[in-house]
């Protein structure tokens, strides 16, 4: 008959089932002495009245009573015993153990647990009456719970130290971001200056253009007031329309030449290098954060 255990757990079992066969005929027996010590001390005579008869009854009926009462209180209290050891073997391994008290009362296991110890004590009685000393169970709190206690402890430690990487790492990446859309803004300032001086420029070039069109224009109504004037208006006209060709390339000279004074400015190159040693400085971090993520 097997109970569906391990091997081991077996042989605890057939220990414990020992321990109660004794407990259980040590109680016989005190039962047995009872009605012993009846018949001994109180059935001497060979005829007794029905007062007599009730009254050892009910003296035997108060010792039995009491005897069985003590017997099963003490096995109530062995019983807590015996979960106390294995629901605090079970608590150095962090389990939590369940008990299902309607199965103490079903008649199919009851009658499997009898079938069992039935076996165990025919074999038992077949085999050497010496039975060995078993070892007692190794505490718990050596060995492996200590094992695992160290294991948690530091897995919990590691978990504290990527924490704190993690957060390291969060806080320069956040850092650089803050960084970027700085340098970021600050481009887009430059961009929107030398966008004013663009616009500034072409400004310029229009009001200039403006002044070529009132000048052909009045050059035409010249013209057309006097014709004697012809050639030397013909000859201003050339000598306007050279001027404004020189004019469009100075203007583009000073643009070039502005645009050229800009770039040389402190301020620029000052912002063109940060711009660079932060473009720098991310992608290293970019190379950081990926090394760190390949380990994780």
């Amino acid at each position: 008959a097997e109970l569906g255990v391990n091997e081991h757990h077996q042989k605890e079992m057939v220990s414990y089932m020992r321990f109660a066969r004794f407990k259980r005929g040590m109680c016989l027996k005190t039962v047995d002495s009872c009605f012993q010590d009846l018949k001994d001390i109180r059935l001497v005579e060979e005829t007794f009245t029905v007062d007599e008869v009730i009254d050892m009854l009910d003296g035997l009926q108060s010792v039995v009573h009491s005897e069985v009462e003590s017997e099963l209180i003490n096995t109530t209290y062995t019983n807590v015993l015996l979960l106390r050891q294995l629901f605090s073997q079970a608590e150095k391994w962090y389990l939590k153990l369940q008990t299902d008290v309607s199965d103490l009362e079903n008649r199919e296991l009851l009658d499997q647990v009898a079938e069992f110890e039935k076996s165990e004590y025919t074999s038992s009685n077949k085999k050497s009456t010496a039975d060995p000393i078993k070892p007692k169970l190794a505490p718990l709190n050596e060995g492996g719970s200590e094992l695992l206690n160290k294991t948690v402890a530091h897995l919990q430690e590691e978990n504290e130290k990527l924490k704190t990487r993690l957060r390291t790492i969060e806080t320069q990446a956040t850092a650089a971001l803050d960084e970027k859309s700085k340098l970021e803004k600050s481009l887009r300032d430059l961009q929107m200056i030398q966008g004013d001086q663009k616009n500034n420029a072409n400004q310029d070039i229009t009001e200039l253009e403006n002044k070529v069109a009132a000048l052909k224009s009045q050059f035409e109504k010249t013209l057309n007031d006097t014709t004697a004037n012809q050639k030397f208006l013909e000859e201003d006209l050339v000598t306007t329309k050279h001027d404004l060709l020189k004019v469009q390339d100075q203007l583009s000279t000073a643009e070039k030449e502005l645009e050229k004074k800009f770039q040389q400015t402190a301020a620029y190159r000052n912002m063109k290098e940060i711009l660079t040693k932060k473009n720098e400085q991310i992608k290293d971090l970019r190379r950081r954060l990926s090394k760190y993520e390949s380990e994780d």
